[in-house]
């Protein structure tokens, strides 16, 4: 086992990653830009090292500066939790071939799930079912068009190297998906650097359902259920919920079986998650994320798995220590994703934390960097934390939510809180009957 980590990373998800390490008795990094000298995870780390100016470019992504405080430090290991370098294949190899731990998958499974093509096809060749589409990158409108006649309006066009809803387009008809194509390759250009885009059946009123898996370098595959993360805006995720309402036990098991069986052909190694999209009782691979997911904790309330614990001991050459195959959750847990921002305008909302109250009592659990004086920085990710709560059923569960909501107090910043109280109220959330593109719905005309 290691004695020491670094977490190449800042917010909530670094102080997460700091508190099972000190419980497992492993010392921890935190690396800080300038502007998160204060941060929470900085104070809590056995040490810090200060990696670069505010700008995520210079501080975060900057992969030298990261190498070089492992190395100072003489730590063992890295773990990248999630955004900034979680799923860069380069700084996994390096950090591997340069006798340090990366904890996480494989380079060559980040690199391929990477690429939303590659992805697609290696989806079909594990067996997984997927949408219909184009085989490939297009590489003029014309193909383009002669695939959407064969599977039929509407498409939509997604970037191969694409994530958070840039680079895609959806269009209706033959003169919408020239310009859709045209926008797509642009904004795929700027965001990722790779112009490359693919062609997919657009799916009217889908769910969209992940599951999660844990892999050991001994063949062991463990799966850990799925997660409901249905209620998006723009494409990011608002709030998540363990088990599906829409999915049953009849539906669920042979998806788990292929995502196994996936697994065990792919060799993975550590925590990934497979994203479906799931329409009319079907379910279609559409990506898989190589680390740690955001709303990890639901998973855990209800299946009492440390995964961040897991990635440790399979990253350090130790089996799992869970059952092989699906694992089965103990209740419902339902995540609310707490953002710096206008519930209405969702303007980022930076400043000084002037007052801080965490809800408590049974199965309430907060995940945040927040504290009273603490100064929201301007450079980085909306989200400043998350509230996830448990319950033996659904309702129970949401009964929950709704109380720790009333009680969650952030003071001197807006939040989303006042947002996720509406939310949670609305009919069709307490009937858990919603799709990806319901909340856009509410936040248009009010109705979920």
């Amino acid at each position: 086992m290691f004695n020491k980590i670094l977490i190449a990373n800042r917010g909530e998800i670094a102080v997460r990653i700091h508190r099972t390490c000190r419980e497992m008795g492993i010392a921890t990094v935190a690396v800080h830009s300038e502007a998160d000298a204060s941060a929470l995870h900085v104070k809590l780390a056995t040490e810090s090292v200060c990696i670069g100016p505010a700008q995520s470019k210079y501080s975060y992504l900057n992969i030298p500066a990261l190498l070089s405080a492992a190395e100072v430090t003489d730590a063992e290991a890295i773990h990248p939790g999630y955004g900034f370098l979680a799923e860069n294949a380069k700084f996994a190899e390096i950090t591997n071939k340069l006798g340090f731990t990366f904890i996480g998958p494989r380079p060559e499974h980040i690199r391929m799930m990477g690429d939303k093509i590659e992805a697609i096809t290696a989806a079909k060749t594990f067996g997984l079912p997927t949408i219909p589409g184009s085989d490939g990158a297009l590489s003029d409108p014309d193909q383009a068009l002669e695939v959407a006649e064969k599977i039929g309006y509407p498409v939509i066009v997604k970037a191969a190297a694409g994530g958070g809803g840039r680079g895609m387009k959806v269009a209706h008809s033959a003169p919408a998906l020239r310009q859709a194509l045209h926008i797509a390759m642009n904004e795929a250009q700027a965001a990722f650097g790779d112009n490359r885009v693919y062609l997919e059946k657009f799916l009217q009123q889908p769910r969209h359902i992940e599951v999660q898996v844990l892999c050991d370098s001994h063949g062991n595959v463990s799966i850990l259920g799925e997660r409901d993360c249905s209620l998006q805006r723009r494409h990011q995720k608002i709030i998540e919920e363990t088990p599906s309402p829409a999915v049953t036990d009849a539906q669920r098991e042979p998806l788990f079986k292929k995502v196994a069986e996936a697994c065990a052909k792919m060799g993975y190694l550590g925590a990934g998650t497979f994203e479906f999209l799931y329409e009319n009782g079907e379910f279609y691979f559409i990506e898989m994320n190589t680390r740690l997911q955001v709303e990890h904790p639901v998973t855990e309330m209800v299946t009492g798995i440390d995964i961040v614990a897991e990635q440790i001991r399979v990253a350090a050459g130790e089996k799992l220590r869970l059952p092989v195959h699906s694992v089965t959750p103990r209740g419902h847990s339902i995540e609310c994703r707490i953002n710096a921002e206008d519930p209405e305008k969702f303007i980022p909302s930076p400043g000084k934390v002037t007052e801080y109250f965490a809800p408590g009592g049974p199965g309430v659990r907060v995940d945040s960097a927040l504290y009273p004086g603490y100064s929201v920085p301007p450079y980085y990710d909306a989200t400043v934390g998350k509230l996830i709560v448990h319950g033996s059923t659904r309702e129970e569960c949401v009964a929950r939510l709704k109380r720790a909501l009333e009680e969650f107090v952030v003071g001197g910043i807006q939040t989303n809180i006042p947002l996720h109280r509406k939310l949670v109220a609305t009919n069709a959330f307490l009937k858990g009957d919603y799709t990806i593109h319901s909340l856009e719905h509410y936040l248009t005309t009010g109705r979920l």
